[in-house]
Order: structure tokens, then C-alpha cells, then sequence
């Protein structure tokens, strides 16, 4: 440091000194580094299932004989990294019995990471609409905090409604889905875990469950137990119906039970019994399905015993 002139002078060292550019350029390229899988977390609130299907049997068995033949992508972590795209890689290369996960380690900021994360599952063949839907969520939750500017000592972005249109019509174009198709996906998320379940199973229909999520949870739970008593589900009049009424402050349990009494077109005429007068001959938590077949046998083996005393 000159005298007096308060200017440090930073030299740099020596393994700096000869490095050459290539060195450099080759030290920021990205590295395929197997990293051990007990060290990688899955990324939080991952809105892709991992199923042990057939699927998972395929790649387990590939995965055994090949190798994993392309890389995950992780970032780091506190004590560890994050799984950011390859959960499935993961639980097959487990399945399998390897101890370790070749892995490109990336540097990420959570909503890059969000948006990494959802569009590498997007491009599955079975995406379940639960699982489109927090997807869509959390993509468009990232994609509008990147538009937007965080608030003084807030870490909530402001975002003009022009912008939220901008996000909305990308996420649109960027997974062939119309912007109003994008914000039914996303109502889903406001449904109860059970209904949520019965929509994946497809014993919902898309657009009676979108109509749906507009009732408070314990309205969906009401219905919940309605639809279990009558044994049927809503369609899209009747849910369409039980929106209004909820918009109005009017729904309630006997109105929901009336709604889902209303025949619909086409529909077989059914015989409809309290589900309290019954309850009692069966154990707790037995469907109305498994009460209905046993009325059924019981009755059949009535009438046998009826007409064998008339002989």
C-alpha cells in the first residue's frame, strides 16, 4: 500500500497468475459429478407423484442395466442438495440398489428452480389433473414473482394486472392450454384431498370439480359424506347449482342432499334409503356400495327361504 494514499493494493495469486483462459472456461462449465442419493432432498412440495408402476419397474430394470443415462439436475443445500428434475430417476436408481446419482449441480434461485422443475414433469405421458394443477400453481406463482418488484420490507411482489395476463397467456402458450384452461386447473387446488381424489380417479368430472372448489371445505365435506350416502357424484348443473347457492350464503347440508336427489337425464330410477336407518347392521366406514350388495344377498337368500317353505 502507497503511503499516506489509503489504497490497498490486491495482488492476485499465484495459481491465478498462470492460469490460462482455457482453464477458466472449462472451471464454469457444468460437471456430471455422481453424488451419493441419501444426500439429495426432494424438492419441497413436489406436485409430481412417484409411482411404483410399471413404468418405474421399466426404468428400474433400464437403469440396472445401462446406468443412468441422463443426469439429474440438483442444486445445492444446506448439508446436502435438492432434487430439482429426476425424482423419478432417483426412486428407480434406490430401487435398484445404487448408492449413488450422477448429477449436474446448478447453482438456482428457487422460482428458477420451480420453473425448471415443473416443465421437466410436463413433459410426462400420464399427468394426473391434481397434479397439473399445483404445477400450474406454482409455475405461474414464479413466473409473477420474476414480473414483478418485491414490496419495501415485503417479499410479496407487486404485480400489475396487466402482468398477471402476460404470465397467464405465456404459461398458456408455453403448455398448449388456453389461459381460462389454466385457471380451472388451478381452482382444483382449492379442493378437499378427497374430492381432489375422486377427480384424479375420474369418478369426478373436470368441470363439476372446478364448479365444486368455489364451496368452503366444510361444505366439502358435507358433500363429501352426501355423495358416499347417495352413491353418485354432482354433474355439471348440480354443481354449477351448488355454487350459486354457496355464493348466496344458502348452501347447507339438506340442500345439497336435494340438489344430488334431482334426476338426471338419462339417469336409471334408483331406490334411495337413509343411510341412519342401516348404518347400524354394518361396521363403521362400509361404503355404500359393499351396504348395497349385502341388502342384495340378504335379500336373495330370503326369497329362496320364502319359496322353499311355500313347497
Amino acid at each position: 500500500m502507497a503511503k499516506g494514499s489509503g489504497i490497498k493494493l490486491t495482488l492476485p495469486s499465484s495459481d491465478e497468475l498462470f492460469k490460462t483462459q482455457e482453464n477458466r472456461e472449462e472451471e464454469r462449465l457444468e460437471k456430471v459429478m455422481n453424488l451419493p442419493i441419501s444426500a439429495i432432498s426432494d424438492f419441497p412440495d413436489h406436485p409430481f407423484k412417484v409411482r411404483e408402476d410399471k413404468e418405474m419397474q421399466d426404468l428400474m430394470d433400464s437403469i440396472r442395466e445401462y446406468g443412468v443415462l441422463v443426469p439429474a439436475l440438483v442444486r445445492p443445500r444446506e448439508g446436502g442438495y435438492e432434487m430439482v428434475a429426476g425424482h423419478r430417476r432417483k426412486k428407480a436408481s434406490e430401487l435398484a440398489g445404487l448408492p449413488e446419482l450422477p448429477c449436474i449441480v446448478r447453482n438456482l434461485t428457487d422460482d428458477e428452480a420451480t420453473i425448471i422443475m415443473v416443465d421437466s414433469n410436463l413433459q410426462r405421458e400420464t399427468i394426473l389433473p391434481s397434479e397439473k394443477a399445483f404445477a400450474y400453481k406454482m409455475k405461474l406463482a414464479a413466473m409473477n414473482r420474476r414480473a414483478g418488484r418485491p414490496l419495501r420490507n415485503n417479499l410479496t411482489p407487486l404485480v400489475s394486472e396487466k402482468d398477471k395476463l402476460r404470465t397467464n397467456e405465456k404459461l398458456g402458450k408455453e403448455t398448449g392450454e388456453s389461459r381460462e384452461q389454466i385457471r380451472r386447473f388451478i381452482r382444483l387446488t382449492e379442493l378437499i384431498q378427497p374430492i381432489l381424489d375422486l377427480v384424479d380417479t375420474g369418478k369426478i368430472a373436470f368441470r363439476p370439480a372446478v364448479e365444486l372448489s368455489y364451496l368452503s371445505n366444510d361444505m366439502q365435506k358435507i358433500l363429501l359424506d352426501a355423495m358416499e350416502c347417495e352413491d353418485c357424484t354432482p354433474s355439471l348443473s348440480q354443481a354449477i347449482k351448488m355454487k350459486e347457492f354457496s355464493k348466496n350464503g344458502r348452501l347447507s347440508e339438506d340442500v345439497i342432499y336435494s340438489i344430488l336427489q334431482e334426476e338426471k337425464p338419462n339417469q336409471i330410477e334408483q331406490f334411495k334409503m337413509p343411510k341412519q336407518r342401516i348404518s347400524r347392521y354394518f361396521p363403521e366406514g362400509t361404503s355404500a356400495k359393499k351396504m348395497e350388495d349385502t341388502i342384495v344377498k340378504a335379500l336373495e337368500l330370503y326369497q329362496k327361504r320364502q319359496r322353499n317353505m311355500e313347497r
